[in-house]
């Protein structure tokens, strides 16, 4: 953790992070799942039926506020914004030792059952799309649309062994994904922006691996290691829902290439745009084109709403 006696910067961004998203509607909630499973999640302080709900889930690095931090007062207007924190980020976490994608969907899944969302849209960035991936797999009749930004669930195991990544190794991964030191996460930025910053101060880097980086390491990990372990194209199920594939021109984490073979994998089901002059980290780099595409694919088609008894319709 971050020393007491000294002015941490990440620590301070966290909080008002979270002042900015209770002034935008929404609130904080942790549901205990049982067996030692816990997940928190921003929900909105009210629910209103004429809105369609709409799930954001987070990648691998910072917690959810720190990665859709941009997105949440636009979108907040025209959704029910649910902002889970996966498993072993921010405050969510479990005892049991399961640590596939579809588990984390399941978490999300029973977490919105929680709430009452009946049907959703799901929004997944980097390691937040294999799980919004998995969730559209599982529940293809709650999950309607589904947004993959940065996402390559189509990868295989055997496409490190042939040179597509930066990275030669899981345990290479691992050290830029999860970084623990100055160096390593300037290599992460290095590698997750089209114009990095530079001259990032160590002081500054420190505290941001303090805060982040440490916690629950080794159980993500295990994460990335399970994500890649014997992974086969040919095991991922075709999804029926409307997709969006969005992708950066430039991602060095995953190369476009594997925007490609997804859009290829889901055929006439998916829509794939390419933004120009981004690399990996597009919510950060390019928020306001993100937000452009979502707006214009999530807005397109109507939504169907369930009330209490289960009866649905649609919405204009």
């Amino acid at each position: 953790m971050a020393k007491s006696n000294c002015f941490s910067f990440t620590a301070s961004r966290n909080w008002l992070l979270k002042y900015s998203f209770s002034n935008s509607g929404l609130k904080s909630s942790t549901t205990d799942l049982g067996n030692g499973t816990t997940i928190h999640c921003w929900i909105p302080k009210t629910h209103k039926e004429k809105k369609p709900s709409l799930v954001l889930i987070h990648g691998i690095g910072a917690n959810a506020m720190w990665q859709w931090s941009e997105f949440i007062k636009p979108l907040s207007s025209r959704f029910n914004l649910y902002v889970p924190d996966l498993l072993f980020f921010g405050e969510s976490y479990t005892s049991r030792p399961e640590r596939t994608e579809s588990f984390q969907a399941e978490c999300v899944m029973r977490t919105m059952e929680g709430y009452g969302v009946k049907k959703m849209d799901v929004v997944g960035l980097s390691y937040g799309g294999f799980v919004g991936y998995s969730m559209a797999v599982q529940f293809p009749e709650v999950v309607e649309k589904l947004v993959l930004v940065c996402c390559g669930v189509c990868f295989e195991e055997k496409d490190m062994e042939n040179g597509m990544f930066q990275v030669k190794s899981v345990d290479e991964a691992v050290s830029i994904l999860l970084p623990q030191s100055p160096e390593k996460l300037r290599e992460l930025v290095k590698l997750s922006f089209y114009k990095p910053i530079k001259n990032l101060p160590s002081c500054f880097l420190n505290d941001f691996i303090d805060v982040m980086c440490t916690v629950n390491h080794q159980e993500r990990k295990e994460l990335i290691e399970t994500l890649h372990y014997n992974r086969k194209l040919s095991d991922l199920p075709k999804i029926t829902q409307p997709t969006l594939i969005i992708w950066g021109e430039y991602d060095q984490i995953f190369p476009l290439e594997l925007a490609h073979r997804l859009k290829r994998h889901l055929s006439e089901n998916a829509e794939l745009v390419i933004i120009k002059d981004a690399g990996h980290a597009i919510n950060m780099e390019k928020p306001k084109e993100l937000f452009k595409q979502l707006k214009s694919f999530l807005d397109s088609r109507p939504h169907t709403k369930h009330n209490s008894n289960g009866n649905s319709h649609k919405l204009d």
